[in-house]
């Protein structure tokens, strides 16, 4: 188990492991059931990936709206006197052409040997009005890095705006490890062969494995539990030979 510990300066930033909100961002509580509309939950890859990081919140009383005319930025708000002194206040600042900077008050420390990667919350994937701040990957490693630190978003297109509301999630931060260590090379023969064999044997057993949870969307897409069976098996197993 990797221990996250962290320092704030602003409380209400309130950092967590990412939850899938439903209902909220995550989608309504719509059953999986013919007819129904395919939310974001529904999909278990999705909300694996979805939980992977520490979401962290708009920590300010006020709303604040970032636009960008394809020159300049505007970020509107109530924002007031800064809460406390020598703070960069507003929060925001213009970051070359089409980027800007929100100042984050928070310190994370990871163990040596492991990163912090902001990443765009997952509700930017989900939201249909398209006002999600969208963060712009940045890997730091924090386990010798203690500075608060600044974060980078990439401009919303001219006509739309990005949104930070009080209490909202608005990016995450994903623990993952310093040097990418792992190498790319083309399978074997046999280890084709043997993958080749488990895909056809799922889809020859999909019939079966799906039978009960099948079922087709408004938007004439079928979806099945194939996947969270076999998810749920391997999990099984896994903890059957835990020491």
């Amino acid at each position: 188990m990797t221990t996250v510990k962290y320092r704030l300066y602003q409380p209400r930033l309130a950092p967590r492991r990412t939850k899938v909100e439903v209902p909220g961002w995550g989608g309504t509580k719509a059953p999986r059931q013919d007819g129904a509309h395919e939310q974001g939950w529904h999909c278990l890859p999705f909300v694996e990936g979805a939980q992977y990081g520490i979401e962290i919140f708009y920590p300010h009383e006020h709303e604040a709206r970032v636009t960008h005319d394809g020159e300049r930025f505007e970020f509107a708000g109530a924002f007031g006197p800064a809460p406390s002194p020598g703070l960069q206040w507003p929060p925001f600042r213009a970051f070359g052409e089409g980027f800007y900077t929100y100042q984050l008050l928070l310190d994370l420390k990871v163990p040596e040997g492991w990163a912090v990667r902001a990443e765009p919350h997952p509700r930017f994937y989900l939201s249909a009005a398209n006002d999600v701040p969208l963060a712009v990957p940045a890997l730091l490693r924090t386990s010798w890095w203690p500075m608060i630190n600044f974060v980078v978003f990439k401009a919303p297109p001219a006509g739309q705006a990005h949104v930070f509301r009080p209490g909202e999630p608005f990016m995450q931060l994903c623990v993952v490890p310093a040097e990418p260590g792992f190498t790319l090379e083309p399978m074997s023969a046999e280890e084709a062969a043997e993958r080749e064999m488990q895909a056809r044997r799922i889809h020859a057993s999909r019939e079966t494995l799906g039978a009960e949870t099948r079922w087709t969307s408004s938007t004439h897409t079928v979806f099945d539990g194939t996947y969270r069976r076999i998810l749920g098996a391997a999990r099984a197993r896994d903890r059957d030979h835990e020491p």
